[in-house]
């Protein structure tokens, strides 16, 4: 028997025994930016990325175009519905319509999620999510009538539901990441870009077409379809936990965006979503915590500075995958 369904975990989290040993599970994520390539029929662009390394970058053509595609890709986002639409008819504003449909969907499925949660109190804490992308989750900013414990519960609901991707912070001192993370500091990301810039309400227009890409919302969509597409490149058989780093000091502030083992090491990864930006806190990272290399994703094509890595923001999964030369 096979069951699927966004409110799967609710159905077994009702069930009064589980089968232990006659179950697997697998976590399925929206489309990828190289299955959104393999739908397009662009699979000489997909086979010359995962070739590429900093030491061996792409010829600027290529390079170009495939920026173009990831821009298109960060509006659309993966929910398969919306990619077979637009390979139907390249129409933007059908794809829009179909994000509409699946948010209108999303929300009336809010009601389902317990009964001890009100409805508006999570559709409420589901727009302050989308509100706070790409800073720590404040829960006072969340709802004003609502204490921690009832907002909490919503934001576990949604992380359940599997719309809510949590990104805790660790101190990554060693491994696993997750011996030392904190749960009361948490970045909370949407599971599709799609969805999250059709309720922003972005203008699609400054993404697919301005060269200043820090009208990508000053980063935060390029950081979460980053994160996203660390988990996809995961085992589908078990779920995957995001990180981040911050240090608060007085004489220093800084954040790696996030933190990812890669075999016995710990790497720190800062995503820009333009060409251009300081790595103070990357640098810093690799002072303190002593990790090998830093990564950075931007929208610079490959390259390579000392202990720094850059890869383009469409090759995440090449170096998620491990797949980019050593």
């Amino acid at each position: 028997m096979i069951a699927a369904g966004s409110l799967l975990e609710f159905a077994l989290a009702d069930l009064p025994s589980f089968g232990v040993g006659r179950v697997r599970s697998m976590f399925v994520y929206p489309l990828s930016f190289d299955e959104f390539l393999e739908a397009n029929g662009e699979n000489l662009l997909l086979d010359a990325k995962k070739k590429a390394t900093p030491e061996h970058p792409l010829p600027e053509p290529i390079h170009q175009k495939l920026t173009v595609l990831l821009k298109r890709f960060l509006v659309l986002g993966g929910m398969p519905e919306v990619i077979a639409t637009y390979v139907q008819g390249h129409d933007l504003n059908r794809c829009g319509q179909v994000l509409d449909d699946l948010i209108v969907s999303l929300r009336a499925d809010f009601a389902k999620y317990r009964k001890n949660v009100p409805f508006l109190r999570v559709s409420e804490i589901f727009d302050s999510v989308v509100q706070q992308a790409g800073g720590k989750f404040v829960y006072a900013k969340a709802h004003s009538e609502s204490n921690h414990k009832q907002i909490k519960e919503a934001v576990d609901l949604l992380i359940m539901a599997g719309w809510v991707t949590p990104v805790t912070h660790t101190s990554a001192n060693g491994l696993p990441l997750g011996a030392e993370s904190n749960d009361k500091k948490r970045k909370l990301n949407l599971l599709d870009t799609g969805i999250f810039q059709r309720i922003l309400g972005l203008n699609m227009a400054d993404i697919l077409f301005q060269n200043d890409t820090d009208v990508i919302n000053k980063g935060t969509i390029a950081e979460q379809y980053a994160g996203l597409e660390i988990l996809k490149t995961a085992s589908c058989y078990r779920p995957e936990s995001l990180y981040f780093w911050h240090r608060e000091s007085k004489s220093s502030n800084a954040e790696v965006d996030y933190v990812v083992q890669k075999v016995q090491q710990i790497i720190p990864v800062e995503i820009k979503s333009g060409r251009q930006g300081a790595m103070q806190s990357l640098h810093l990272f690799l002072q303190e915590k002593g990790a090998p290399y830093g990564i950075r994703f931007s929208l610079e094509n490959y390259a390579a500075y000392d202990s720094i890595r850059v890869y383009p923001l469409y090759a995440v999964s090449n170096w998620a995958e491990g797949k980019e030369q050593s």
